[in-house]
């Protein structure tokens, strides 16, 4: 999601229908970064895909985005040169597709992803280098959680000077990039002073591993609290935050920080977990599938998710949503989630 749109980070299969579903140019009004004029269901028809200012970075983002989370490095079947084969053909249908931003940080598959995108994507170019240029791609990370949490050290995670400026290094190595477009300190930390991050994220932007900084899943206070030290000191201020954002999920995204769209700030958003964790997909309505994320033993989070969601009556949602979208949209209920999203006003 961007300050006039959404860029949404998800799963190739749905994110392909659902850009079939997204029709329409987006609204032009600054205080309202999720509007599309209209979804309407072509799957016969080609679309192409709509791009969005995000904050102030002037950065051109797709309103659909390809991310490497809980997928690549992760699983078990997602990893080593399997896992690239994989990475390589979902990240050639994202770029034919229109899709230029590409999601990852430190912590997913304990680095492994970054390694696996890395290598992905110095073979695309190879393939393909004027598709495949890094002058038109927008490629992230995320620095918070650090790498292993089985064998990380104290100073390998959080937000100190120390962790973002290893931690900034070593994602560029595995990435195999000079910089990233954009940095996300991943959580907010409560050890390290707010003027400490946005001076370490200052110094990564102008040293050139970074173009802009932001932020996930900070309070609108602690955003805006980095912002106006940034602006008294002379520094570079956070430009964009990735929320949870799906349909069961709605809150903070929508009234937290409602302010934040507008100016002086004028933030730009990203999102993560459109499909809540996969419960829109509509693939837990029964029981969890062989192969999906829930089967795998490294994901029992996610076991305990379904087991909450059920007692919670969002199943039974899901299944009457994907009744709707299969009568009335002619699509399954994963590409409505996307399509509610990007069109959703705030």
């Amino acid at each position: 999601m961007l300050r006039r749109g959404l860029s949404v980070a998800v799963p190739l299969s749905v994110a392909l229908g659902a850009s079939q579903l997204i029709r329409g140019e987006p609204l032009q009004s600054r205080r309202s970064p999720l509007m599309m004029k209209e979804v309407v269901c072509e799957p016969a028809a080609p679309v192409k895909m709509k791009y969005r200012v995000l904050g102030n970075t002037g950065l051109q983002v797709s309103v659909l985005s390809y991310g490497f989370w809980a997928t690549f490095g992760s699983k078990a079947d997602l990893q080593d040169e399997e896992g690239l084969e994989h990475a390589c053909a979902c990240l050639r249908t994202a770029r034919d597709a229109g899709v230029n931003l590409f999601d990852n940080a430190e912590v997913y598959g304990s680095g492994q992803a970054e390694v696996l995108m890395g290598k992905a994507i110095k073979k695309l170019e190879k393939e393909d280098p004027v598709k495949w240029r890094r002058s038109d791609i927008i490629i992230t990370t995320k620095i918070f959680w650090g790498m292993n949490e089985k064998t990380r050290g104290v100073n390998e995670k959080g937000l100190s000077k120390k962790h973002i400026m290893e931690g900034t290094q070593e994602a560029l190595d595995r990435l195999q990039v000079s910089y990233v477009d954009l940095i996300f300190c991943h959580r907010p930390d409560p050890f390290t002073p707010t003027e400490t991050v946005v001076r370490a994220m200052t110094d990564v932007v102008r040293s050139g591993k970074a173009t802009a900084w932001g932020t996930s899943e900070w309070s609108a206070q602690q955003i805006t609290e980095a912002f106006f030290i940034a602006q008294r000191e002379g520094l570079e201020p956070p430009s964009f935050e990735q929320p949870q954002y799906n349909c069961f999920h709605r809150e903070r995204f929508e009234r937290e920080y409602a302010p934040l769209y507008a100016a002086p700030y004028r933030y730009g958003t990203t999102i993560w977990s459109p499909l809540a964790s996969g419960l829109l997909t509509g693939k837990y309505n029964e029981d969890v599938p062989a192969g999906s994320r829930a089967a795998d033993p490294s994901f029992v989070w996610l076991q305990d998710n379904i087991a909450a969601w059920k007692k919670e009556g969002k199943i039974e949602k899901v299944k009457k949503l994907e009744a709707y979208a299969q009568a009335h949209l002619g699509c399954n209920v994963g590409q409505l989630a996307i399509a509610w999203c990007v069109k959703n006003k705030v």
